[in-house]
């Protein structure tokens, strides 16, 4: 068996850095979804957002 290692402790410093750092990657996440949603509603035209539903 494998023996369990604990997970190391984070100063306060790492955990804002970590918190931080998660943030800025969410963001950029988020960003690029909508700017992939975007240029896809550009490339099919306006009448997409006309059409019958």
């Amino acid at each position: 068996m494998v023996d369990q290692i604990p997970p190391p402790r984070l100063t306060p410093e790492e955990q804002k850095r970590r918190r931080k750092r998660s943030l800025v990657i969410a963001l950029t996440l988020g960003a690029l979804v909508v700017l992939f949603y975007v240029v896809t509603i550009a490339k099919m035209g306006p009448q997409v957002l006309q059409r019958p539903l």
